[in-house]
């Protein structure tokens, strides 16, 4: 009898498997699973067998995200951070720091701050003047989907007065019109384009530093949410093939070829091309991402309905649908029919319905092709279209992390949508209760990458760090088989990687070990969880 490479005993093992969905062991031959069970797999056991003694730590599939920005976040550590906190006091000493331990940087560039820590959500020029007067300074907020700019950079770009909104964003101002220093949506490119771009080096530095980063975290796999040029963020792709041709690629990563949303289907055969081009390895890219609408922060997320002003009466505004309904019917039809699967940006109740009205219309014209497209975020969505998903054959693409009461949901978003249509936000029980297949992301660098926190989240509508914050509305917490599933096996089937996220024989040996099992613990101590191990294709990539 062949012995195995790999074994691990004396579990708990949860295989997110329904035919046998807890085990104690687990026996890995090369990169696959060769037998999973109990006392039985230790007769795999031979004399260059290593065998991992779990003594009660958890053995679970490899945890995957469906939309993350590897390559940007990896390489957005290197440059001015302003996450882990919301003091203004600290970003401006960030950012002073920054420009003093860097001369020679023509533009200060970076991001991750928090709306929350500025009225109204805006910050001003002036602010960061105070702190760099003399080199434009352009910095993105933890969403990416706005940036603050100090008088520098606004001038650099030619932004005055008389400088109008772009169709897809918008100029903040100060009372006579002078631009305020907060760009919103496609605003920021206005500025974004004149930044100098990342150089091939500084991508690769960054999807390396990225995958070791999210390799701790238990990650295997995930799909990058924008392989393409946007607003001057360069392409990260060659970066990924070059990882993926030199073997450093561990990870297994699908891509989303970024649709232009000036454009037509006029585009489609460059991502055809490009489909082609970048595979290579553990790396491919297969899908292609349309951008529907924008965050509900600043109201651009596409609404039903319009959004409500500071005291509680209806505006004039919507929220923008990025690509005209109509055309997207037209645009998903074509891509479906060659085989792309689409993954939406969707995150207001409109967005969503004009998503799936979209992938109806690709089924009615050509059927059922199996092409697993999602819809990621999904804020709000409305009741009606929530059996649509299961209907369509549509993917929930869940980002947990975000459906928790803190400053930004509770002062700049619940305010302004009102009682009722704050209610649909996040409806993961909704969506689970109505038949829809569930995969989870992160969003990196827009939040935390750490699977953990978000599948506490996910189950407690709590943040971790906020044991004694209301619920957010409890009735959509998920139980944590479920969530587990959502991070693993939906996932990897949102991927393209059937032979992942669950524990079987046979299927890729994809592996984390936790710290300890959570199924037994209370759900208030999910977050305390920690990864001691994790596998990908039965390769140790990271060992705490």
């Amino acid at each position: 009898m062949a012995k195995a490479d790999l074994v691990f005993t004396r579990g708990p093992v949860f295989t997110v498997d329904p035919a046998r969905t807890r085990a104690t062991s687990l026996a890995v031959m090369g990169e696959r699973i060769a037998a999973v069970g109990h006392d039985e797999v230790r007769e795999l056991i031979g004399p260059d067998t290593e065998v991992v003694d779990l003594t009660g730590k958890l053995l679970i599939p490899g945890f995957q995200d469906a939309h993350v920005h590897a390559v940007f976040a990896g390489a957005e550590l290197a440059q001015c951070d302003l996450t882990d906190t919301v003091s203004v006091t600290d970003y401006l000493e960030r950012v002073r720091a920054y420009a003093d331990a860097h001369p020679d940087r023509e533009w200060i560039s970076g991001g991750g701050w928090s709306m929350e820590s500025f009225e109204g959500g805006l910050p001003t020029r002036q602010l960061l003047d105070s702190v760099v007067p003399d080199r434009p300074v352009l910095l993105s907020n933890r969403d990416h989907h706005g940036a603050w700019a100090n008088t520098r950079a606004l001038e650099l770009a030619g932004i005055t007065a008389d400088t109008p909104d772009p169709a897809d964003g918008r100029i903040e101002r100060e009372p006579d019109g002078t631009p305020s220093g907060m760009l919103q949506e496609g605003a920021t490119g206005l500025v974004g384009h004149l930044v100098p771009p990342s150089t091939d080096a500084d991508r690769l530095a960054g999807l390396h530093r990225a995958q070791s980063l999210l390799h701790s975290l238990g990650v295997t796999g995930w799909q990058d949410a924008m392989l393409g040029e946007f607003h001057g963020q360069p392409d990260p792709s060659a970066a990924y093939m070059t990882a993926a041709q030199d073997g450093t690629l561990t990870a297994r990563v699908t891509g989303a070829l970024w649709w232009d949303r000036e454009r037509g289907a006029d585009q489609i055969p460059e991502l055809v091309a490009r489909r082609e081009k970048l595979k290579a390895g553990r790396f491919r890219a297969t899908s292609v991402k349309i951008m529907q609408d924008g965050v509900a922060e600043n109201f651009t997320a596409a609404m039903t309905s319009p959004y409500l002003d500071g005291c509680g009466c209806a505006t004039a505004n919507s929220g923008l649908s990025f690509v005209d309904p109509e055309a997207l019917r037209g645009y998903v039809t074509d891509l479906d029919a060659l085989d792309f699967q689409v993954h939406f940006h969707a995150l207001g109740d409109r967005a969503v319905r004009e998503a799936l009205d979209a992938v109806e219309a690709a089924v009615a014209a050509n059927g059922r092709r199996g092409n697993r497209h999602h819809l990621a975020h999904l804020q709000v969505v409305h009741p009606e279209d929530l059996t649509r998903f299961a209907a369509l054959g549509a993917i929930a693409n869940i980002q947990p992390l975000w459906a928790a009461h803190e400053p930004q949901m509770d002062e700049l978003t619940i305010p302004f949508l009102g009682a009722e249509r704050a209610a649909w936000q996040y409806p993961f029980g909704d969506l689970v209760r109505a038949g829809a297949t569930l995969a989870a992301g992160s969003d990196w660098p827009v939040s935390s990458p750490d699977p953990i926190e978000g599948i506490h989240v996910a189950v407690n509508r709590r943040d971790p760090a906020a044991a004694d914050a209301p619920v957010f509305y409890p009735e959509q917490r998920l139980d944590l088989a479920t969530a587990l599933a959502a991070y693993t096996a939906g996932t990897a089937h949102v991927n393209g990687h059937d032979d992942a996220g669950s524990l079987r024989a046979g299927n890729l040996a994809d592996l984390v070990v936790l710290d300890r099992d959570i199924l037994t613990a209370p759900p208030e101590e999910i977050g305390q969880a920690r990864v001691e191990r994790t596998y990908v294709g039965g390769k140790l990539v990271h060992a705490s």
